[in-house]
């Protein structure tokens, strides 16, 4: 996400929040300890539990970015503290409840709006962004939203964390899945500066209690803050708490402990009529706009600060745009702007309309308003290289064609790269390390229109595209499977992925075996879970008979 809007320029999406486990000791959290006693699940004071009936419950129930799902809970616990997470998950345990936890609310699939959910957990109140001396990192609740989270960081100290593009996602889920965004290609991931997590977690014997892990090789818990990492939300427990500070910091001084950003950028756009584009000019710009990403993707490109968004959009929309920012406080910013939508728009006959302007960077990190809810489905996958030839008339055909053209649908193209792939895919759960674009395919509609016929195009759409592996982007020299801050059930789905390839390897390639390891030691009663959650090893897979 910047993880993306489907009607924004630039966005930040995100998965729901998610967990971990472990006793809180030696005074290294921000938190009071807690471990549950075998008795009292009444929820401490400062919680709020709204049911059916409530006039609050369906402004509650209603908070999901995507209106295709609405849940039904049998009620929503409103907490504002580790200890009420505690007391939520313990209640839930001891009613044999199914249990799922809300913060900014922009989770693509039903992993909170599932009808099997009855005790929803909603962290929205949980959104401090304080200084943590003792651990010497930045502590952030789960319920900040990233505009707040880059507000205070930025005014306070000067730093920010690399994350996504639209102010109003929550941390609690967008963390969890890597986390990235208009700084990620010249400073990495979310997760490259996660230095340690608060999880609440339940035990074997239903036991509930909080734990700190941290990226100390040493730490006891180091599995844990490992698998929060990238492997995803709602697999292992509830994060209460995220600290962040950069792994090469020295030192004690705050200002100087996580990135600077920059003093300004220059935000612009490309606009080119649909009307004005023929097949050879809309597969030139696509082109263009890939084989640029394979040469400027390294993490020395002079473009480590450009972010953009090539937004392939249906006929119906009129235009092709392609939008961003690029870092415009240092020397020759203009000249490397004009190169780049030079390069891009090579060879294309059709000419675009173009916009700059410069802002303050706090500015442009609050600029992107995400649209209203609506409903949408949504599918994803990692480039190692630009589209084929044959890929790009695929595009073309389902973006101009009778079908693609009266509809709301697009595939977006997003800037990758650069430092996130200097680090090892073993360092974290993302396992995608060498990627120079990430894509989206979306189809959205009003909610009274009726969504089938939008479904099968985009599942059609990207099924074609990746028609050579089975109908979905299995990792390879040119693509390396999905993002799973963009869950799609599709990948879980035989008939849709015809690959050979589990919905797992997409997501997580070969750490999927660990990451079920860290799910079997933390969450052994399998309490936190959807329908791509991590799942516990089989026997068989433990190698026992």
């Amino acid at each position: 996400m910047a993880e993306v809007t489907r009607r924004g320029v630039l966005a930040g999406a995100a998965a729901l929040g998610g967990a971990a486990t472990g006793l809180v000791s030696q005074g290294l959290t921000a938190h009071e300890a807690v471990a549950s006693p075998r008795g009292g699940a009444a929820a401490p004071p400062g919680s709020i539990t709204v049911a059916p009936g409530d006039p609050r419950y369906r402004s509650l129930t209603h908070r999901g970015w995507n209106a295709r799902f609405v849940g039904r809970p049998d009620y929503v616990r409103v907490v504002s503290s580790t200890e009420e997470v505690v007391s939520a998950v313990r209640l839930a345990v001891r009613e044999g409840k199914r249990i799922a936890v809300r913060s900014g609310g922009h989770c693509f699939e039903d992993f909170v709006d599932d009808p099997a959910v009855k005790a929803l957990i909603d962290l929205s109140p949980m959104a401090s962004v304080s200084y943590d001396a003792r651990r010497r990192a930045f502590a952030v609740e789960p319920g900040a939203l990233l505009g707040e989270v880059y507000r205070k960081l930025f005014l306070g100290w000067g730093v920010t964390v690399p994350a996504g593009a639209t102010p109003e996602v929550g941390v609690g889920g967008h963390i969890l899945g890597g986390g990235y965004g208009t700084l990620s290609r010249r400073h990495g991931l979310s997760v490259d500066h996660l230095y340690a997590i608060e999880v609440v977690v339940v035990d074997a014997s239903g036991e509930v209690r909080s734990v700190v892990a941290t990226r100390e090789p040493s730490d006891p818990h180091h599995d844990l803050w490992w698998a929060h990492t990238g492997g995803g939300g709602g697999n292992f427990g509830i994060v209460t708490c995220y600290w962040f500070r950069d792994p090469a910091a020295k030192g004690d001084d705050p200002a100087r402990l996580l990135p600077r950003p920059p003093e300004s950028v220059t935000t612009f756009y490309a606009t080119w009529p649909w009307q004005d584009l023929d097949q050879r000019s809309f597969a030139r710009l696509v082109r263009n706009h890939g084989s640029w990403h394979e040469r400027n993707s390294g993490p020395d490109s002079s473009y480590a600060g450009l972010f953009s968004v090539l937004m392939l959009k249906s006929r119906k929309a009129e235009s092709i745009t392609l939008a961003g920012q690029l870092d415009s406080s240092g020397r020759g910013a203009e000249r490397l702007l004009d190169d780049y939508l030079a390069a891009v728009g090579r060879g294309v006959t059709a000419k675009p309309v173009r916009g700059y302007e410069s802002q303050p960077w706090l500015q442009a990190a609050g600029a992107v308003q995400e649209s209203a809810a609506a409903p949408f489905k949504a599918k994803a996958a990692y480039l190692r290289r630009r589209y084929t030839d044959t890929q790009i008339d695929v595009i073309h055909e389902r973006l101009s064609g009778k079908e693609g053209a009266g509809l709301d649908g697009a595939l977006w193209l997003v800037s990758y790269g650069g430092k996130v792939n200097t680090v090892p895919a073993d360092a974290t759960a993302v396992a995608q390390r060498d990627s120079i674009l990430k894509a989206i395919y979306v189809a959205e509609w009003e909610a009274q229109q009726d969504g089938g016929p939008r479904l099968e195009w985009v599942r059609d759409f990207y099924r074609t595209v990746y028609a050579d592996s089975g109908g979905v982007p299995v990792p390879g020299a040119a693509n390396d499977g999905s993002f799973i801050n963009y869950p799609d059930t599709d990948l879980a789905d035989t008939a849709l992925n015809t690959s050979g390839t589990a919905w797992h390897t997409l997501y997580y390639k070969g750490h999927y075996p660990r990451l079920q390891r860290i799910k079997a030691r933390w969450d052994p009663r399998d309490e936190f879970r959807h329908a791509l959650a991590v799942r516990p090893p089989s026997d068989a897979e433990r190698g026992r008979p």
